[in-house]
């Protein structure tokens, strides 16, 4: 419904409503290849989202090992980055949910390092896996499932039970609902926010093609990109701490 409201402002505005198809194709998800299954008609299809995470994981595990080797006692320049970096992200993790929640630090880390990647790929020519309502809500459906995760782990089945509960009873359906509602709304704000920034920049180019999407490019490609990251990164914490606040 969205894409095709989207092609008739497009159509609208620009007549031809060429720049609304273009953007349409390039949000939606090509199918790649299949993986031929027996039994199963067309095989499992493998989408150029799964294909550009792929690319993503490979490519942050080859850094990962390049900046790893040969670690000093006495750091030189790109281990004080590397260790710079991580130390960030870890007190992030203890400011957000204190010393109990430096357990979650690599889950954390791991989302963060891939969703700014994700974001700011569209830099070198691929489309950000972030674009995919899938991708964005498996991401939320793994932090949900942490989240609750932790809630178990540290209250106990009796504890996990009367936090439903909380403040009173009657409070139970709405406490049982927004487990739902959490992890929906982390999927649709990192994707809203993503795919809204891609058709701004799209209109931009169609306007002005030359100087006018520059500064915005900086600003949507690499600013908004990292600030999405951390804003889910931001809400997973503070879910989790919620869940654990009552054992530190």
């Amino acid at each position: 419904m969205v894409l095709s409201d989207l092609s008739s402002v497009g159509a609208a505005v620009f007549g031809a409503g060429s720049i609304s198809e273009e953007i349409k194709e390039q949000i939606e998800c090509e199918v790649i290849f299949r993986i031929p299954i027996p039994g199963i008609s067309g095989g499992i299809p493998v989408y150029e989202s799964t294909v550009v995470t792929w690319i993503i994981m490979a490519v942050v595990t080859v850094l990962c090992a390049i900046l790893t080797r040969n670690l000093k006692l006495v750091p030189d320049k790109k281990q004080l980055v590397l260790e710079t970096a991580v130390g960030w992200i870890r007190d992030f993790c203890r400011d957000n949910m204190g010393e109990g929640g430096l357990r979650y630090f690599p889950y954390l880390g791991t989302v963060l390092i891939y969703i700014g990647t994700a974001n700011v790929i569209g830099l070198f020519g691929l489309k950000p896996p972030t674009k995919d309502l899938s991708v964005t809500m498996a991401l939320a459906l793994m932090s949900i499932l942490l989240i609750e995760g932790a809630n178990f782990r540290h209250r106990g089945f009796t504890g996990f039970f009367k936090s439903l509960c909380k403040p009173t009873p009657v409070m139970l359906p709405m406490n049982i609902l927004e487990i739902g509602i959490r992890p929906l709304s982390l999927c649709l704000r990192l994707f809203g926010n993503v795919v809204a920034a891609f058709i701004i920049m799209e209109l931009l180019k169609y306007v002005c093609p030359v100087l006018l999407p520059l500064p915005f490019s900086f600003y949507f490609d690499i600013f908004d990109g990292c600030l999405q990251a951390y804003i889910f990164v931001f809400l997973t914490s503070l879910f989790i701490h919620e869940a654990i606040e009552d054992e530190e």
